[in-house]
């Protein structure tokens, strides 16, 4: 299994820790996501009741026309972590500013983890100041292999 990473979460936040969680799943959904079809764009984690959730992943069916037709694609899903994680996360998450997202999917001696992080939102002139440097780092390089 290839692990495709959360691009938009690393441009949109700042990351300031990560956490490995466990994530509650049905077999059909444990497939798909060893061959990545799924997408975590848009996805976030939510604390209630100390339990923690991934919100709006979407995993698509394993096989699509052998699903129920009451199968939900961006169902809500719970996240395996320990009761201090929990609560520390809840503690924090209440702080101004600060929210959890998903990073990557990957497998790990045969389960699948989630790598969530502890994240702050970045202004506007944080993200362009990266697209400024994306684009200097592209033009070094353009000039590097031209000589």
């Amino acid at each position: 299994m290839e692990s495709k990473t959360n691009k938009e979460a690393f441009f949109n936040y700042e990351i300031l820790e990560k956490f490995e969680a466990g994530l509650k799943l049905i077999g059909s959904e444990v497939k798909s996501l060893k061959n990545n079809h799924y997408s975590l764009q848009g996805a976030y984690v939510t604390v209630k009741n100390e339990e923690a959730w991934l919100m709006h992943a979407n995993i698509a069916p394993y096989q699509p026309k052998n699903m129920s037709a009451a199968y939900n694609p961006e169902r809500p899903r719970k996240l395996l972590l320990t009761q201090k994680e929990l609560k520390y996360l809840q503690g924090k998450t209440q702080q101004k500013g600060l929210t959890i997202v998903p990073l990557r999917v990957y497998n790990k001696h045969g389960q699948i983890k989630l790598e969530i992080a502890l994240a702050k939102g970045k202004h506007k002139s944080d993200k362009r100041q990266v697209l400024k440097q994306r684009v200097a780092e592209r033009e070094i390089s353009r000039e590097l292999r031209s000589k």
